[in-house]
Parts: structure tokens; sequence; C-alpha cells
């Protein structure tokens, strides 16, 4: 009885992120290289922002290591991950600046990924 359950609870994937401030769902695994550096390179990786002017560096080079070293996700309380914080306006301001608010897919994306466990796939 316990090999079974322990059986099926290993077998169990997540499929559903649960969406604060009313983002939508994610129900699908988060890609950094497909879904987030995309953003990060459109959005924040430009000549006078994060793209090696200001930190952290999110260029698609140094991105995901810059994020992990600068402290800036939190997997065990996603949405008070630095990186969440600055893209809702909740730290300072809203990222990108001058974005006052930022697209709610965007957000959603990225707390699923932080959520996911912050993986560099």
């Amino acid at each position: 009885m316990v090999a079974q359950l322990i059986l099926i609870v290993a077998s169990c994937t997540k499929t559903t992120t649960v969406p604060i401030d009313n983002s939508p769902a994610i129900t699908t695994t988060v890609s950094f290289s497909k879904d987030i550096q995309p953003i990060l390179t459109k959005n924040c990786a430009l000549s006078s922002c994060h793209g090696g002017s200001v930190s952290p560096n999110l260029s698609s080079a140094t991105a995901y290591t810059a994020l992990e070293n600068s402290n800036l996700i939190n997997t065990t309380t996603p949405a008070n991950s630095g990186v969440y914080l600055w893209l809702t306006g909740k730290e300072a301001a809203t990222m990108p600046l001058g974005a006052a608010n930022n697209p709610s897919n965007v957000n959603a994306l990225m707390l699923a990924w932080i959520t996911q466990g912050a993986k560099n796939n």
C-alpha cells in the first residue's frame, strides 16, 4: 500500500500554476530560453538598460545567471521574487521603465516560471 502511494505521488506532475493578481493561469511548462529570455531581450536587455549598462545584465548570454546571482528569484515564495515585484510595480518603478501597465501575460509567465522552479531550460 505504501509503495503504491509513493509510486502515485512520484508520478504526479504539475501542469497548472495558480495565478496571483488576477493574471491568467499558465497551464504549460514555462521555458526560460523559449518564453522568458525573448521577453527580457525585447524589453529589458537594451543597451541603455539591462543590456550591460544597468545591473543585472539580462542579455541572452548572462540573463539566467544574473537573475540567479542577484537574488531576484525566490522559488519558495515566487510572488516575493524581486524580478516579479519589479515587473508588477510593487518594487519602485514598474519594469520595463515607462510601461505603466505591463501586460498580465508577461507577469503571469514570469510568475509561472519561478513557481515551476525557475529552471534554466
